[in-house]
């Protein structure tokens, strides 16, 4: 008996709510047809759309902070997987290798604070923010529906008083049914009078705070890994300097591609021919005025050649209707203005920059002096290719700069 006293206490439920939702249902098509007059709030409606924008713009922050995490986490596995490739090419006799390990050590322990400290400090408190608009949410969706029965009773309260044959008993009734209606509804009303105006104001200081806690943590991240950068900068450095006193004797090979002039140091060429010192450079290119006037005067030495033998230009003179001719005058009026000597590339040259010459292994390029000498780098020479010479006579459009130690001399 108890259990169908249960099941129809149950079913007079199910009853109830769905009278409610008819009652509902008919008073809104009745306030939309302007048949019934609807309550207004608007400073509540206002409150309301604040909320709705507040949580919209929650959302958001909460998921591109969930984006951001992930890109934490993306940049500290790229790093890690750097430092591990670092690890496995520095080898066990090089010098700084146990700081490197330390140092590969420290970033990933950096990367794993910083990603877990933007978790809870920013994340977690992001959630707990956003965890409170469900509740409030479902709650201003109550009251809408209160206030559908509050004026769904108020006007079926007039109804029965303004009818021609008044029954007391039913007006006392809906009278009852009117007050308890507008008691819950009134209930619902005042707390979330208060509790929205005060949510929305609450805005302001989680937005600081959140966005000071990720810029904190930032400036003290990179800050720490500013100091790794330079301890590992200097352990390659020590490293480099090795290197640079041939404790650590590389051959080269050929490339295309060779460093900027800006260095002031092109790459050696695969022979491994030694690079010239900056103050034979200077000497070899400023030339005395006497040098292509007077006859016979020796032909400046290329400084790739400074360790070689000097090379002797023998000249023969060539008869004309059994007049003998100045051969080597001759051949200079064939050469652009201040010829200096001959080298050729032994290796391919990529031009990096507009006034640099392509070489192919085998050019020949006719060497003269920079226009202006303190325009000049260490290690390269100014020159045009010997064939764009003989077939256009252009100074102006065939010369261009190129790496010394990619060519030989040979005159």
């Amino acid at each position: 008996m108890a259990e169908l006293g249960s099941k129809g206490v149950t079913a007079g439920k199910i009853a109830s709510n769905v009278q409610k939702k008819l009652t509902r249902a008919q008073e809104k098509v009745l306030q939309k047809l302007g048949k019934a007059d609807e309550t207004k709030d608007e400073q509540f409606e206002q409150c309301v759309q604040n909320f709705n924008k507040q949580l919209s713009e929650g959302t958001r922050l909460q998921k591109d902070l969930r984006t951001y995490l992930a890109s934490v986490k993306a940049m500290h596995e790229a790093s890690k997987k750097l430092t591990e490739c670092l690890q496995e090419v520095y080898e066990p006799d090089w010098p700084g290798r146990d700081d490197t390990n330390k140092i590969a050590e420290n970033n990933d322990l950096l990367w794993t604070d910083f990603h877990q400290k933007l978790v809870d400090q920013a994340l977690l408190t992001m959630d707990t923010y956003l965890g409170q608009f469900p509740d409030i949410k479902s709650r201003i969706a109550k009251r809408g529906r209160k206030l559908v029965d509050y004026d769904s009773a108020r006007h079926h309260f007039e109804a029965l008083q303004t009818a021609k044959k008044k029954d007391e008993t039913k007006i006392a009734k809906a009278e009852e049914e009117l007050v308890k209606a507008q008691k819950v509804f009134e209930e619902m009303n005042v707390d979330l009078q208060e509790e929205l105006p005060s949510l929305w104001n609450s805005r302001v200081g989680f937005y600081v705070n959140t966005f000071q806690s990720i810029a904190g943590l930032e400036e003290n991240f990179h800050k720490e890994m500013s100091k790794l950068n330079q301890n590992l900068h200097d352990v390659l450095l020590g490293l480099d300097k090795q290197y640079s006193a041939n404790a650590f004797p590389v051959k080269a090979q050929p490339s295309d591609s060779t460093p900027a002039k800006a260095n002031k140091s092109p790459s050696p060429p695969p022979d491994g021919s030694p690079i010239t010192s900056p103050e034979t450079k200077t000497v070899n290119h400023e030339l005395e005025p006497s040098t292509l006037e007077a006859p016979g005067a020796s032909i400046p030495k290329s400084p790739s050649q400074s360790s070689l033998p000097a090379v002797v230009v023998e000249t023969f003179p060539a008869t004309v209707n059994g007049t003998v001719e100045g051969g080597a005058s001759s051949e200079r009026a064939d050469m652009p203005p201040g010829f200096l000597f001959k080298v050729q590339a032994m290796h391919d040259y990529t031009a990096t920059d507009s006034d640099e010459l392509q070489l192919k292994a085998g050019d020949v390029v006719l060497v003269i002096p920079f226009e202006n000498p303190e325009e000049q780098d260490e290690g390269w020479l100014m020159g045009v290719k010997e064939s764009d010479w003989i077939q256009h006579k252009e100074l102006d459009q065939c010369r261009g700069v190129f790496p010394e130690n990619f060519t030989e001399r040979v005159q």
